[in-house]
């Protein structure tokens, strides 16, 4: 299985090259599809997840398709992520996402479809191959209030992924914070800022980085 887990998505060319890399194409001979659904219950400005697209557009792949699973029946997505490269999960609302990989269906064959294909997480994209969805860590370093219950993850990875790490609009994920927090639990974590990514090889983790990350445990 291969994983890009990002906490910005597509936002220099050190992140790009490594998904190339995992695709084993060039740009031009790839295809993606970009599932939107985290960003659905997001209520306030939409512009980080703009800037998401036009990063991806840069790229300049041969297609790219947008498709929420929580939108369009099996019927429209599936033929889609079946013909695509690269299934790109965005950001949003990390439990409202993994709510409809499961309701939908997908968390079913989307381990079937990632024997060829790359799977590419942005932040909430990447934060549900977790282990499991943890209420308590999340409210111990989003400084807003974190609605529902802790969830079962995808689990294709053994490690907790934090993103986001010194962004100016989460002000409690700096590195104080978050060892913190990572006090009451024995599971590694890794925390990166925007410019890094966790590029996953069939468990094995390589960090691609241009700018500032750690990992604990």
């Amino acid at each position: 299985m291969k994983l890009l887990l990002t906490s910005g998505g597509l936002t220099n060319k050190s992140i790009a090259s490594a998904l190339f890399d995992l695709v084993g194409k060039k740009p031009e001979d790839t295809s993606l599809v970009f599932i939107p659904t985290a960003s659905n219950v997001e209520t306030e400005d939409k512009g980080w997840l703009i800037n998401d697209f036009a990063n991806v557009k840069n790229q300049n792949f041969k297609s790219v398709f947008i498709t929420d699973i929580a939108a369009v029946s099996e019927s429209i997505w599936k033929p889609q992520m079946e013909a695509a490269d690269i299934l790109l999960f965005g950001g949003g609302n990390t439990y409202y996402l993994m709510e409809w990989i499961n309701k939908s269906g997908l968390a079913k064959i989307l381990p079937e479809f990632l024997g060829a294909k790359v799977y590419v997480g942005i932040s909430a994209g990447s934060m549900v191959t977790n282990p499991d969805l943890d209420i308590r860590l999340d409210k111990m370093i989003y400084e807003d209030d974190v609605e529902g219950e802790s969830m079962t993850g995808l689990n294709f990875v053994d490690f907790y992924f934090l993103p986001h790490l010194n962004s100016p609009h989460f002000s409690n994920r700096m590195e104080k914070n978050i060892r913190k927090a990572a006090e009451k639990y024995t599971q590694k974590m890794y925390a990166l800022d925007d410019q890094s990514a966790l590029k996953v090889v069939d468990g094995k983790v390589d960090v691609i980085s241009e700018g500032k990350w750690f990992a604990i445990n």
